[in-house]
């Protein structure tokens, strides 16, 4: 199987890659894709063997116009070409079979009719509502959200489960024994994250007795409303809490991030409201892929994500305070919690097993 996959940046993690382009002296993009894929950002959705960087493989961030303005010049495209036709000479030069796209928002089945005849089936992950959009043209739509995948079967668009899985460079930070963080967060924050903003609240005030940090993506709003001149106007909902802010760090991404979830003895996790009563965001498979005990809002979890057992489950602020503090305080329960999490991760999200679900979805297709 001649695989594409392709995927796309988060905005904050832009200055990152660009600095670990830039300190590295990548120039090629077989350079630069290589840094990005060594810093392991999104290696979650990444399939084996693009990680493993086989040959009837290729992998590229479309919407980099620095890595992809890179290849073009290397192939001799002019400098004007398009993105999406930057994108399409590089799926017929590498004269795919299956395409799989991580971001059909940006290409959706507008591309997909123009794709090469070499093209047997094309594949989109989408795990998030998606008013307006058309991915029609798709032979599948995958993500691990039940009732996402119903949404657009009722939009008669065939869909299959599909889930992220255990990246094998996160064992290193799984095997650390010291964890000096009591509870970590790692994610976004703006005003429409109301559940979210009153759970950490409530978890920033155990500050004072534990080691509390929250790795906090704000909002360019936030960020304004929160600058000097932004003080000065009425814009106090888009503040964060003063409990939050002086636990608050610097967003982290990548390895950087995976070396934070090493560092944590609890991650807090808490799902947007975009797929109602389903979870199993891509933290999940972080937190517990590097060894941390989990703390999560209900939902209807992937299998082997159960409460008391894998990971806790809270319902509400005070819930997840109590939460946290039993297991702070029994470290035997708290060890089992995180190493049971860890073997489910490993084991049973493997990327083998990725791999597997996605040739046999693909099969279903031919």
């Amino acid at each position: 199987m001649r695989l594409f996959q392709n995927s796309g940046l988060y905005p904050s993690y832009v200055p990152r890659l660009r600095a670990l382009v830039a300190s590295g002296g990548a120039r090629s993009f077989a350079d630069q894709r290589r840094v990005f894929l060594s810093d392991r950002f999104g290696a979650a959705h990444f399939l084996q063997p693009v990680l493993a960087e086989e040959s009837s493989a290729f992998f590229t961030n479309a919407d980099d116009d620095v890595l992809q303005q890179t290849w073009a010049r290397e192939h001799g495209l002019p400098a004007d070409t398009s993105t999406e036709d930057i994108l399409l000479a590089q799926i017929e030069h590498h004269r795919t079979e299956v395409f799989y796209n991580l971001d059909p928002m940006r290409f959706g089945s507008s591309f997909v009719r123009r794709l090469p005849a070499s093209v047997r089936c094309a594949i989109a992950w989408r795990a998030a509502p998606s008013p307006g959009a058309d991915f029609g043209a798709y032979h599948r739509v995958i993500c691990n959200f039940p009732s996402i995948l119903r949404s657009y079967e009722d939009r008669g668009w065939r869909a299959s489960y599909f889930a992220p899985a255990h990246d094998p460079e996160m064992d290193l930070y799984a095997a650390n024994a010291d964890r000096p963080v009591d509870v970590l967060f790692v994610g976004g924050y703006t005003r429409h994250h109301r559940r979210r903003a009153e759970v950490l609240e409530a978890v920033s005030r155990l500050a004072s007795t534990h080691r509390v940090v929250f790795h906090l993506d704000r909002s360019r709003m936030t960020r304004w409303a929160e600058s000097l001149p932004g003080r000065c106007l009425p814009l106090a909902r888009h503040r964060r809490p003063r409990e939050i802010q002086e636990v608050t760090a610097e967003p982290v991404f990548g390895r950087d991030l995976y070396a934070a979830l090493g560092q944590a003895k609890i991650v807090l996790n808490g799902a947007v409201d975009m797929a109602g009563a389903d979870r199993g965001n891509m933290r999940c498979f972080e937190a517990m892929g590097c060894g941390a005990a989990m703390v999560s809002d209900t939902g209807n979890y992937p299998p082997g994500m159960v409460d008391g057992e894998t990971m806790l489950c809270y319902e509400s602020a005070d819930e997840v305070v109590a939460s946290v503090r039993s297991l702070l305080d029994d470290m035997p329960r708290r060890s089992s919690i995180s190493r049971r999490g860890s073997v489910l991760v490993r084991d049973v999200y493997s990327k083998s097993s990725q791999w597997m679900a996605f040739v046999s979805i693909v099969g279903s297709i031919s």
